[in-house]
């Protein structure tokens, strides 16, 4: 059984942009998460492993609505409640 998030193979997404000039992040909130989610892996708080699971597991929906980082302060979110770190 695939997630959403295994869209290999899969038609109706449209082409892909491949002339974004922007470097970098859109959002400095976006090089936030980037940075928060490096240092809670290096401290050991969640593996990777742990964090890929905690973006598969998003609902489907919230999933295809929300952009990249946002997937990620998602899992984040998840695995620290998860965690009992908030």
């Amino acid at each position: 059984m695939s997630r959403i998030n295994d869209v290999g193979g899969m038609h109706g997404f449209g082409p892909i942009d491949t002339h974004d000039d922007e470097a970098g992040f859109h959002h400095e909130w976006e090089a936030r998460v980037f940075a928060i989610n490096r240092l809670l892996l290096k401290a050991g708080t969640y593996t990777l492993d742990e964090f890929r699971y905690a973006v598969e597991r998003m609902d489907p929906q919230e999933y295809l609505a929300a952009s990249y980082y946002q997937r990620w302060l998602h899992a984040i979110e998840t695995l620290l409640a998860e965690k009992g770190v908030l």
